[in-house]
């Protein structure tokens, strides 16, 4: 198997990457938002309910990130060394592990649905809501994990365009289908909540058939053998060896809005409200980082496995500038515009004026948090998790949380957005930092590199 990406300008093949992926999460964004504002025209209460469930959906979906950062690290250094039937087999176990992990995560999540938002503050009259949202997104949760993990196998190859278009294809079946099954229309009654639960079903299975038929009639990679037990315990130890750090690494940031959605909640419903539209416009707002993010992975995996590694500081000094650039300029869109963005999806005074303080406050911190991205994720491509864990539990344990807490009694709302902007501005600063010292990314030192990967046993 070719290794795309340890020839040609660095900058060149960055782009390469990094452009299909923006596009590809602004589509998935887009129907986030797009969720937000038909939901919202049910009534404030509907758009508190969902603001609950954003971040619990946001763990899960991050455990499936996770697992799919272990397929693409693994995966990518893999074809860095040139063993493609050793690709094949990485790729195949994945998605075997993926629906294992679906079904433990959807079980658990049907049975604790009521206990779970009630301790995240949630009142009782918005639990009938929460239920009939979060019952119907359990049980699609397969649709959602599997090709997740499956587009990140195709990253790994240096396919950004694939995913991306696959993206593309759900988001707009997403779209379409919502307002339907909302509202009604036609024969199809409105549904309400429910309805947009199912919409977001509907399109994540045509999700896991693009995936799927891709990955095995474009790029091979799938394996109809049954691999044997201990075949299958030592593919999936080499890719939770980067993936359950992964895991915890992503649950970091929605752990974070749980937090601050607890703390937002003695405010009212209406504030929880604002702060939830405020997260999802914050989505959109990160999508150069995000996309640079996910294309700096399988870069620098393919190039620590081929020893290039001065292509991968060179994709690193690149990547923390574009992230430093974009966040300069979502600071003065966001901070010039917030409260009339906010009155398109609510307009609800307080509403309003929740979201607008956060997007006017937070974004300053935003090109020191798409620093905090790209480094977490060059890291997991270089097999160094446990860094990334730790950067990443710095910013939830040791500064986020006793910083917000403390702001919530001094300030209120101002308060808890605040630690949000500062936790980024500091460990932004400090990756920065700590990055730019370390001599494992030099091209003439090459004696640091990340332990070798486990041999998958391919035959008995």
């Amino acid at each position: 198997m070719k290794s795309q990406l340890t020839e040609g300008k660095v900058s060149t093949q960055l782009l390469k990457l990094s452009l299909p992926m923006v596009w590809g999460v602004l589509s998935v964004l887009a129907f986030s938002l797009a969720d937000t504002y038909f939901v919202a025209q049910l009534g404030t209460q509907e758009l508190a309910a969902i603001s609950f469930t954003f971040p619990v959906v946001s763990v899960l979906s991050s455990i499936a990130m996770g697992l799919g950062t272990g397929v693409s690290s693994v995966v990518a250094r893999v074809i860095g060394q040139g063993d493609r039937l050793r690709v094949q087999r990485l790729t195949t176990d994945s998605l075997l592990l993926s629906i294992a992990v679906v079904g433990i995560l959807s079980s658990l999540g049907l049975m604790t649905i009521d206990p779970l938002f009630s301790n995240l503050g949630a009142q009782p009259e918005l639990l009938p809501l929460i239920r009939d949202y979060m019952s119907i997104w359990y049980l699609g949760m397969v649709f959602l994990v599997v090709p997740l993990v499956g587009n990140s196998a195709l990253r790994a190859c240096g396919n950004t365009v694939v995913p991306s278009l696959i993206m593309t294809l759900a988001a707009a079946i997403n779209i379409l289908v919502d307002p339907i099954l909302i509202f009604g229309w036609g024969p199809v009654p409105a549904l309400g909540l429910q309805g947009a639960a199912i919409a977001t079903v509907f399109s994540r299975i045509g999700i896991l058939a693009a995936s799927l038929g891709f990955l095995h009639f474009r790029e091979r990679l799938l394996l109809f053998t049954l691999p044997s037990l201990n075949v299958l315990i030592t593919s999936w130890r080499s890719l939770m060896s980067v993936g359950l750090p992964a895991v915890a690494t992503n649950l970091i940031s929605p752990l974070s809005v749980s937090f601050a959605t607890s703390l937002m909640a003695q405010y009212g419903t209406e504030a929880v409200a604002g702060f939830g539209l405020a997260s999802r416009l914050e989505a959109m707002a990160l999508i150069v980082p995000l996309a640079i993010s996910a294309s700096i992975g399988p870069f620098v995996g393919q190039n620590w496995g081929a020893q290039k590694y001065g292509r991968v500081r060179r994709s690193l000094e690149l990547s923390f500038f574009f992230c430093l650039v974009w966040g300069g300029l979502i600071t003065v869109l966001l901070g010039t515009t917030a409260p009339e963005i906010a009155a398109l999806f609510d307009n609800d005074s307080e509403v309003v004026r929740s979201a607008s303080i956060y997007l006017t406050l937070v974004p300053i911190s935003y090109g020191a948090l798409g620093i905090v991205f790209t480094a977490s994720s060059a890291l997991n491509g270089l097999g160094k998790p446990l860094l990334a864990l730790g950067m990443s539990l710095f910013r939830l344990l040791l500064l986020y949380i006793p910083l917000a807490y403390l702001g919530s009694q001094l300030f209120g709302i101002f308060g808890i957005f605040g630690a949000t902007c500062l936790s980024n501005l500091l460990v932004g600063l400090w990756a920065w930092f700590w990055h730019s010292r370390q001599s494992y990314l030099d091209s003439e030192i090459v004696s640091e590199q990340s332990p070798p990967l486990p041999k998958v046993v391919l035959h008995e």
